[in-house]
């Protein structure tokens, strides 16, 4: 198992891990800058990405293949991120969630009003009309 950056020949691969888990595939990004995979068998059976707005960052489309799960995939993708996330300059990150917010809750998120979310990161795709209305925020400093 490695982690690594995502790439364009992954592509089909990762949309269909999210579609797996029902996750928005819409809207992801033609160019997948910031994804990480985690690789077995030269597959992917994790993903986890992040969109950019200035000092902000949205946490979006993490998940891990069934069959992987409870092996610390999940936890290796989203200290990978955070630690892309920090050295690029980005001092808050946020999420949406719907089933995971006890998970990122360990890891440092706080759940937050939907009103206390940055503008840029407000106008997304994910927070404006992908995610439902009733979808959980999350937000975690990156930079104290």
């Amino acid at each position: 198992m490695r982690i690594t950056d995502a790439t364009q020949d992954m592509r089909q691969q990762i949309v269909s891990l999210l579609q797996g888990d029902h996750l928005p595939v819409d809207d992801l990004p033609e160019v997948l800058d910031n994804f990480f995979v985690a690789i077995d068998q030269d597959a992917p059976v994790g993903v986890i990405g992040m969109e950019t707005y200035g000092q902000y960052g949205l946490l979006r489309s993490m998940v891990v293949h069934p069959e992987y799960r409870r092996n610390n995939i999940a936890s290796t993708l989203v200290s990978r991120l955070e630690k892309k996330a920090a050295k690029s300059g980005i001092a808050e990150l946020y999420l949406l969630t719907e089933t995971a917010s006890g998970y990122f809750q360990k890891k440092g998120f706080e759940v937050i009003d939907r009103k206390s979310v940055p503008q840029p990161i407000t106008k997304s795709s994910e927070f404006s009309h992908v995610c439902p209305v009733s979808a959980i925020v999350m937000k975690k400093d990156l930079i104290n």
